[in-house]
């Protein structure tokens, strides 16, 4: 299956950027780029692309604007690309959208594009279609992306007497890739997917960070921030960075920001 896809952002860094990404993807194939809003509407209705990675600040006419020109029994399947924080993209995630985070990670493209895939393999564009045009009647509302993004204290825990995890199954296009938990270095949240780094492969998982996180042992792996987990038996170092930060940096050589506080992380260290 080859997927179309269109890239629209007003910044050429950026474009190029989603170019070098797409090219890792054997099936993603790149029919076109367009630099501003009108552009993108009238590629997309020319092309009519599987799926467009739309930015969502642009001059004149944003993202929302494209979507709002567009027929409303034609929309693509779309996966927005913003510089927002954390608070404004929940609403993008309310309503089964992806959203990439600038600057783009290779692993949270990668997420991305299989969720498209599985979009596109299970005939559920409609259903993004109608979320979608929910996101646009809902844009104005002053609430709709005020709620905060749920931090490492959320997380659920398991129910007493209920085993940890010992081994991940993933599925990728031709076969289960078995991962041990312990062979883990890091896991990091991809919307509704994460990516767990296993040595110098990453692979991708259909889960929340939150609901994973409560499957895990307590006493090794941890909640280094809102889009982090550790293993703590391949913590090397923690570094520090401005202002009182702190850098965790993993066997692997991965370096990830922590937000949690420097005695918590040093203490789980100690005792996990």
């Amino acid at each position: 299956m080859r997927i179309r896809a269109l890239l629209v952002d007003d910044e050429p860094l950026a474009r190029q950027r989603l170019r070098h990404l797409a090219g890792s993807e054997s099936d993603l194939e790149v029919v076109g780029e367009c630099a501003d809003g009108l552009e993108a509407v009238e590629a997309i209705g020319r092309d009519v692309p599987d799926v467009v990675f739309l930015d969502v600040q642009m001059p004149e006419v944003d993202g929302f604007g494209v979507l709002e020109r567009l027929p409303r029994n034609r929309l693509p399947l779309v996966v927005f690309t913003t510089a927002y924080d954390q608070h404004a993209v929940r609403a993008f995630e309310a309503h089964a959208l992806d959203y990439l985070l600038k600057p783009i990670q290779p692993a949270r493209f990668k997420a991305a594009v299989q969720r498209v895939r599985e979009r596109l393999l299970e005939r559920q564009a409609g259903e993004t279609a109608r979320g979608l045009l929910d996101l646009l009647a809902a844009r104005q509302s002053p609430t709709a992306a005020s709620v905060p993004p749920a931090g490492p204290a959320d997380a659920a825990t398991p129910a007493a007497g209920h085993p940890h995890l010992t081994r991940l199954t993933i599925r990728t296009q031709d076969k289960v890739v078995v991962v041990k938990t312990a062979d883990i270095q890091s896991i990091e949240s991809a919307g509704n997917y994460v990516a767990v780094h296993v040595g110098k492969e990453s692979h991708i998982l259909r889960e929340t960070l939150s609901a994973l996180e409560s499957q895990l042992d307590p006493e090794k792996f941890l909640r280094i921030s809102r889009a982090a987990i550790v293993n703590l038996d391949h913590v090397r170092e923690l570094q520090p960075m401005f202002k009182g930060e702190h850098t965790v940096v993993l066997s692997n050589g991965q370096k990830l920001p922590m937000t949690r506080g420097l005695r918590e992380v040093e203490q789980a260290l100690k005792y996990g």
